[in-house]
């Protein structure tokens, strides 16, 4: 039995979430089209038939504008230590630009096999994929370079049969019902996160956060409350949207996966609540699950 820790790192909306849901065939990472969804380190655990893979799906590197900024990417950077091999992904469709180069020179820090990821293919012709490859060969000393969809499930057992080739370790470090590290309180709340960034428009998404603060198991069903947390009073009527139909459907949407995730059915009840700059304000970032690392 091999087994080892993988790191998933990439700029933001690169697809680094999709992939690890692909791998694990399961919904434990938040996916939307908006740049830094994920916000919290994520351990995913895939077990084979001779294999256990720790996954560490990170938030995207950014230039921080706040102390959540600053947060995330010391989250992503300490993500690189302790690891067997760092998977980094680049939205092929887009090339890669300074922002990937940016990351790219993290690298040089490392002496960690770097496999590049070039994720949606899907959006590329044959042509278009061969090009990619051939204008990242030459930035960085990767270990390999596999072009995959992660939406499409193209090519990503190929990246797995690779991933084994650098993996270290022989201890089973989960039990193989184990699929994350993350808590059902968690995942409740970003469920209805999800719900808010692909529902809501673009001014919405960087200024909300969610929170479980209630979830009760009576047996027959689960009753859950959820905080919805934005930084200014006008963001309420969009998530509320006229006579509330906005918030019912973020919860009828959110409490159907939730449904999925436990089993069994679910009552909740969503509340909207304003903190002014809470990605700025410490006392915010801790008590909603956002802790300094050093």
């Amino acid at each position: 039995m091999k087994s080892g820790f993988v790191s998933i790192i990439g700029r933001p909306n690169t697809g680094k979430s999709t992939l690890l849901n692909t791998i694990l065939n399961n919904h434990i990472a938040i996916v939307s089209d908006v740049a830094g969804t994920t916000r919290n380190t994520i351990q995913g655990v895939y077990n084979d038939e001779d294999t256990q893979i720790v996954f560490i799906d990170t938030p995207g590197i950014h230039k921080p504008k706040d102390k959540l900024g600053k947060y995330l990417n010391r989250q992503s950077y300490n993500a690189l230590h302790d690891i067997d091999v760092i998977l980094f992904i680049v939205d092929a469709s887009q090339g890669i630009g300074k922002g990937d180069k940016f990351i790219i020179d993290s690298f040089k820090n490392t002496e960690l096999p770097v496999i590049l990821v070039l994720n949606k293919i899907d959006k590329l012709n044959d042509e278009g994929i061969i090009k990619a490859i051939s204008e990242s060969k030459d930035l960085y000393n990767f270990a390999e370079i596999i072009p995959i969809s992660a939406k499409k499930n193209d090519n990503v057992n190929r990246l797995l049969k690779v991933i084994k080739k650098y993996l270290t370790d022989n201890i089973i470090y989960y039990d193989d019902g184990t699929i994350t590290n993350t808590s059902i309180y968690f995942m409740i709340s970003e469920l209805v996160r999800e719900k808010i960034l692909n529902l809501t428009t673009e001014e919405v998404p960087h200024s909300v956060t969610c929170a479980t603060t209630y979830y009760k198991d009576k047996g027959h069903i689960v009753d859950i409350y959820v905080d919805i947390i934005i930084d200014r009073d006008s963001l309420k009527k969009i998530i509320i949207g006229k006579q509330g139909t906005m918030l019912k459907n973020i919860g009828a949407l959110a409490r159907r996966d939730i449904e999925n995730l436990l089993g069994k059915q679910v009552y909740l009840e969503l509340f909207v609540k304003t903190i002014k700059s809470w990605r700025d304000k410490e006392k915010y970032l801790q008590e909603l699950g956002f802790k300094e690392q050093e």
